[in-house]
């Protein structure tokens, strides 16, 4: 059984059953690999790829719901890393699985969180959240390393804050007490990582990040020269015209358009495949990578190529 075929353009204004950036338990996501698999069969996705942060502990389960469900599933995870100062997140998708020197850099991202969740865990205290390592741990619910989102369901849960949005906003956002950034490689590195395991690298919600448009077009700038070659062009839902300008800006150079929810719960602002319209624009869709040209043509199940 193949899958539909993928275009090997974008066309104006378009919606595309692929949905390339997403979360489970396995990191900060509220769905299992299986339950997230469902809800994308369910959703009318025939392509996805499970993006945990710094780890792929989900994929194997993922594939095994995947073929069940009749969907294309290619591993993946989601790098944090470090530019100019910026938190900057990189989605490593990974069609051969995880290999080369994936493998150590992963183990050194576990570590970090680790590390970062300590230190996030103090400076919260500080400002009323007790033991807030054991509150966010037990909002985790597993052993994961764990992220800001546990510590924003703890600073809920305790009322320190009245909501998530809250959450992010005094304590955990860019720049505030619990945005720890040191423990994290640089770009470069990370892209490294990725490309020397036979992957492709991915800048996730490059929108997000406050960077005018000159210090956008540095850091594509940057990543590229590390071996990067693709930038999410949609993640989430966008203001068109931001759409349009960073289309532009892929364009300029080479670069291949991405496209995710960066989903993590139901209820959320994102929903698997829930994203703004894909413009036209000459920048080529990601599928066409030579490294993921078999995404066009998979059959249902883990795409694993050697």
């Amino acid at each position: 059984m193949l899958m539909p075929r993928l275009p090997t353009t974008f066309d104006a204004d378009q919606r595309y059953p692929v949905d390339l950036h997403m979360h489970s338990t396995a990191s900060d996501g509220a769905l299992t690999p299986t339950e997230l698999v469902t809800l994308c069969a369910e959703r009318g996705l025939t392509h996805m790829s499970l993006t945990d942060h710094d780890t792929m502990d989900g994929i194997e389960e993922a594939g095994r719901a995947a073929e069940q469900a009749g969907l294309c599933l290619i591993p993946g995870c989601e790098l944090s890393t470090r530019w100019q100062g910026v938190n900057i997140h990189v989605v490593a998708l990974m069609p051969g699985g995880l290999q080369g020197p994936m493998v150590e850099g992963l183990i050194q991202q576990r570590e970090a969180r680790i590390q970062r969740a300590a230190v996030i865990a103090e400076r919260l205290e500080k400002v009323g959240l007790s033991n807030a390592l054991e509150k966010a741990r037990l909002h985790a619910g597993s052993d994961r390393p764990l992220g800001r989102p546990d510590f924003a369901r703890a600073l809920v849960a305790e009322g320190v804050v009245s909501d998530w949005a809250s959450a992010f906003k005094r304590y955990l956002g860019s720049g505030k007490k619990g945005d720890v950034k040191a423990h994290w490689p640089e770009i470069s590195e990370a892209v490294s990582w990725i490309v020397d395991s036979g992957g492709v690298a991915v800048i996730a919600h490059p929108l997000r990040h406050g960077l005018t448009r000159r210090k956008r077009g540095l850091l594509m700038d940057t990543f590229q020269a590390a071996g990067g070659q693709s930038v999410e062009l949609v993640s989430g839902q966008q203001n068109p015209d931001s759409t349009r300008d960073l289309a532009r800006q892929l364009v300029e150079r080479d670069l291949y358009a991405s496209m995710g929810s960066d989903f993590h719960f139901p209820g959320s602002h994102a929903a698997p495949g829930s994203m703004s319209l894909v413009p036209r624009t000459a920048a080529p869709p990601i599928w066409q990578h030579p490294r993921l040209l078999h995404l066009r043509d998979a059959s249902p199940g883990l795409l694993a190529v050697g």
